[in-house]
């Protein structure tokens, strides 16, 4: 059940010209609730009445630790606070990914990379191999990569200009490591049957939308699984208002702060 609490900030750390790190002491009854990809509701100022809805990075024993950028007012203020000062957080809220399969490959975009972490350390403390595909707008957007080439067997970074990594998009590299999984002696699509095939890894996303669509798209041609966390203006948090509602395959519509924000890929309405 989320816990809504005064949370004293434990750290700041500015990570980029753009990007912040916040470790927050929420107590061991919030933080022991805590699984991949879910997120906290931070009142940012006293004079703001919608939260901002913000990923979980990392946690620990009593500690949650949130990565987020600066985009309006209320991230402004978030940035603004020091060690010792309070903030009230409300979580652990939504539905995460699951991070029980042997291999996976982890995928984040811009501000979407830090949920990716907290994903990537808990899938190779339990044994699973871990991979990860990073993409930024440019150099001055990277964060966290040292993070990830800790706890991951390969890492790949991908930026829009080119200024760090390599340039171009997520889903090349995502595609070209699909390919390496599969035998090379039929169809990618007709590959997931194949008993010479690698054990196929299990996609798991985080970014813009158009990003995760690609990504969907590339995941569906090779035959292997994939989660996506969408990304949504949210109001309640929890599943009290339509703000966040999105359409479904199914012609249903469901709340990402409730439902989500994690969903199988083949579940969400792509082109609504």
């Amino acid at each position: 059940m989320p816990i809504q609490a005064e949370c004293q900030v434990a750290e700041l750390v500015r990570l980029n010209d753009h990007a912040y790190s916040m470790t927050l002491e929420t107590g061991e009854a919030m933080a022991a609730q805590v699984s991949c990809g879910q997120f906290v509701h931070i009142k940012c100022g006293h004079s703001r009445l919608l939260r901002r809805p913000i990923s979980i990075c990392e946690w620990g024993k009593d500690t949650i630790r949130v990565v987020f950028e600066v985009r309006g007012e209320g991230t402004a203020w978030l940035s603004r606070r020091e060690p010792g000062d309070r903030v009230d957080a409300l979580g652990p809220l939504g539905r995460g990914f699951d991070v029980s399969g042997k291999k996976l490959l982890v995928v984040g975009g811009g501000i979407g990379v830090p949920p990716m972490l907290g994903c990537a350390r808990e899938a190779a403390r339990r044994g699973s191999e871990v991979h990860a595909v990073l993409g930024f707008r440019d150099e001055g957007h990277r964060m966290l990569t040292g993070d990830f080439a800790e706890c991951c067997r390969s890492m790949s970074v991908i930026s829009d200009d080119g200024s760090t990594g390599r340039k171009g998009f997520v889903t090349e590299l995502v595609e070209e490591f699909l390919r390496t999984q599969a035998c090379g002696t039929c169809d990618p699509a007709l590959c997931a049957g194949c008993s010479g095939r690698p054990v196929p890894p299990e996609v798991l996303a985080c970014g813009p939308k158009a990003m995760l669509k690609a990504v969907a798209q590339v995941c569906r041609t090779y035959g292997v699984g994939c989660q996506v966390s969408l990304e949504e203006r949210m109001g309640c948090g929890v599943g009290a208002c339509l703000v966040c509602a999105c359409d479904m395959a199914d012609g249903h519509r469901k709340h990402v702060c409730k439902d989500g924000p994690v969903f199988r890929a083949e579940e969400v309405d792509w082109d609504a």
